[in-house]
């Protein structure tokens, strides 16, 4: 059987990634609501309700009024903004996160489609806390960088018209009161709101967290190895999924670090480091803000939703 998507807000960058992605389907039909039309609730409300699947990629503000104008109980909602990562009755569209993750989402209504840095830090410090290598009192940190097309529409057209001469890292969020806070915390099983400090840089998309672990003060302290192991252990619990662990390798660089390296995929991949003499470790996380932080999550949550395997249309 078809199933009907509607991406309202398709032509935002999220948007028109999905779009690319789905154009081939053949057990998708796309609904596309005509360009003068797409500010018109009425007309919105139409698609939306005779959508099996609407997919927004909106404000948050927009967003919400986009979910309270479907009337029926049939429309399926992934919701690509941060208006309901944390509401309640929403399904959190991290499919890797847990081993029962992809079941929840792809029995959900709701689905709230998870935010590029916080999938970063979920994935190295969620582990940790639920094998107890890590308390939910762990004072967690997060930074990293990413490409500027996480920055939308408005951040791409200053970064195309400046060129060369744009900011070549450009840290961001100084107030320490990121969007992204709150679904950190939950899903991260953190009893505190982490320390963030992102940053941009002066190319198009792909994106490079880093959480480091000072270890020393914990009752117990866990090696590199137990900290690989536990990582390794909890994705390999979720399989058919895109999240994967290097091997624990004792380098002081590596290619393998850049940004960059899993554009074009919906792949996140982890990588140790650890100074066992020191206590001291790091996580860093590697993937596309706009593949697995965005339209790629997305496009695997719609998978998981319709019942086919999560990895149609996306490149590993």
């Amino acid at each position: 059987m078809t199933a009907r998507v509607f991406i309202d807000g398709e032509a935002g960058t999220t948007g028109l990634q999905i779009r690319e992605r789905l154009a081939m389907r053949r057990d998708i039909e796309l609904l596309s609501i005509p360009e003068d039309s797409r500010k018109d609730p009425a007309a919105r409300k139409d698609y939306l309700n005779k959508a099996d699947v609407a997919i927004l990629c909106l404000p948050d503000a927009a967003a919400k009024e986009s979910v309270a104008l479907i009337e029926n109980d049939t429309t399926r909602v992934i919701d690509a903004s941060s208006a309901h990562r944390v509401a309640d009755g929403w399904a959190y569209g991290f499919a890797e996160m847990d081993a029962d993750q992809a079941d929840i989402i792809a029995a959900a209504m709701r689905v709230a489609n998870p935010g590029c840095w916080p999938q970063g830090l979920i994935a190295a410090v969620r582990p940790l806390i639920a094998g107890g290598l890590l308390s939910a009192e762990f004072p967690a940190t997060v930074n990293g960088i990413s490409g500027y097309s996480g920055g939308g529409k408005g951040m791409i057209a200053d970064y195309d018209a400046k060129g060369a001469s744009a900011n070549m890292f450009a840290p961001y969020a100084l107030g320490f009161n990121h969007k992204h806070l709150p679904e950190m915390t939950e899903y991260g099983l953190l009893d505190n709101v982490p320390l963030f400090t992102p940053a941009v840089g002066n190319y198009y998309k792909g994106m490079l967290t880093v959480v480091p672990l000072n270890l020393a003060r914990l009752d117990k302290v866990p090696t590199g190895e137990q900290i690989h192991a536990a990582l390794a252990d909890h994705f390999a619990a979720a399989p058919g999924g895109f999240v994967d662990v290097a091997p624990l390798d004792g380098l002081e660089r590596s290619d393998d670090l850049d940004p960059q390296a899993l554009n074009d995929t919906n792949r996140l991949r982890l990588h140790v480091f650890a100074n066992d003499a020191r206590a001291q470790a790091a996580i860093i996380a590697v993937y596309d803000n706009l593949g697995k932080g965005a339209s790629g999550a997305a496009v695997q949550n719609l998978n998981l939703m319709l019942g086919v395997d999560q990895t149609t249309s996306l490149a590993a």
